[in-house]
């Protein structure tokens, strides 16, 4: 554990270096600001019939140009990019005078600190969720399989079958209910997994005229719902648990005369309110190692499932434009080339990934001495 905490830490230190360098380097070069004339395309400029916003205009100059210095194609070339490029610095230059755009200031980092803090929050509290989240509905998933239960429409099929096998010709009131209720949760079913693959910015408008966009409680919940972050994780943590069902240890639990059966809420079977649990314990079933050595081996992924939420975090906020929020800050400084303030800003998300990267380390060496003797088959 040591040798990857001083992995961890001297990796933050070097980016963390690195990006403060830069920092520096784009502050520093607002002070700079090149917006003079160039003497060789001060002539060009003063041609007030020519309107460089129109491609056409400047497409006859530099035809006039081939024409008139036949030969010179290249330096005609330059001098349309040089013209080009003085004209963005002059917009660049009043849309930082109209804006106030100062580039990283005390001022500007007291107000992304705060966004920063919003930023964690929202992950912090969106991670929370999905690790109870993935765990439960993965459990759940085990617990039908190992009932030996078929899916809502598996289930529909084989209950029109036998009836009409039984009773070829009679399908009571109490049957057509039957067959509704499997229909129907096949259905809900099915909105719920397109729910849950579907983009964050497609469930956001549709919303967005319905509730309030801005608010954290709307972030946390595109966070996770969306993306499919929830439910390609449930699947990986599912297949953890399916893997550890097969191994040799259970069978010998099973000899110990540990419980094995899974029927919900009775006698020898799953408590629903331990799964439901936020922290599940499943004592004298055998379903307690089982899970046990599953969670284990998922605490490798949440450094991957932490990169995949903060990215689907960054574009939640882009793409509704949240204004106040830190990833819609780094978008209006892209496009307004403040180069500092955005590298200040990935900086500090780049933080928060080696964070969780750390604290995962950390908490699976925790897991591995815990259950070293006790717990790991």
């Amino acid at each position: 554990m040591r040798k990857k905490l001083l992995e961890h830490i001297s990796s933050i230190i070097l980016v963390s270096a690195i990006f403060l360098v830069l920092i520096y380097h784009f502050h520093s070069g607002y002070r700079q600001v090149q917006t003079r004339q160039d003497a060789r395309i001060a002539p060009y400029l003063a041609l007030d019939f020519i309107d460089y916003d129109d491609p056409l205009h400047k497409a006859l100059l530099k035809e006039s140009l081939n024409i008139f210095q036949p030969g010179q194609e290249p330096a005609h070339e330059a001098l349309i990019r040089a013209i080009e490029a003085y004209r963005a610095a002059q917009i660049a230059a009043l849309t930082r005078q109209q804006r106030n755009l100062q580039g990283l200031s005390f001022s500007k980092l007291g107000q992304l600190s705060g966004m920063y803090v919003n930023f964690i929050l929202v992950y912090l509290i969106v991670m929370l969720l999905t690790y109870y989240g993935v765990q439960t509905l993965a459990v759940l998933r085990f617990i039908r399989l190992q009932q030996n239960r078929e899916s809502y429409l598996a289930e529909l099929a084989s209950f029109l079958q036998r009836r009409f096998r039984d009773q070829p010709k009679t399908l009571h009131l109490r049957d057509l209910r039957r067959a509704a209720a499997l229909l129907g949760k096949a259905l809900l079913k099915g909105l719920l997994y397109l729910v849950l693959f579907s983009p964050a910015y497609v469930i956001a408008y549709s919303f967005k005229t319905r509730f309030d966009t801005d608010s954290i409680f709307f972030m946390v919940l595109l966070g996770v719902i969306s993306n499919g972050l929830l439910i390609t994780y449930a699947q990986k943590f599912f297949t953890f648990l399916v893997a550890e069902s097969r191994k040799g240890y259970v069978q010998t639990a099973i000899v110990k005369n540990l419980e094995n059966r899974y029927n919900l809420n009775a006698a020898g079977g799953v408590s629903l309110g331990r799964v439901l649990n936020f922290r599940k314990r499943f004592p004298g079933h055998v379903f307690q190692h089982i899970f046990i050595n599953a969670r284990y081996q998922y605490l490798a992924t949440i450094k991957e499932q932490a990169s995949f939420l903060i990215t689907g975090l960054v574009i939640i906020e882009m793409a509704l434009n949240i204004q106040g929020h830190l990833c819609y800050e780094l978008m209006q400084n892209i496009l307004y080339r403040q180069y500092d303030i955005v590298l200040t800003i990935i900086l500090g998300i780049f933080l928060v990934v080696k964070g969780t990267e750390l604290a995962s380390d950390y908490w699976q060496y925790l897991e591995a001495r815990r259950y070293d003797n006790e717990g790991m088959g």
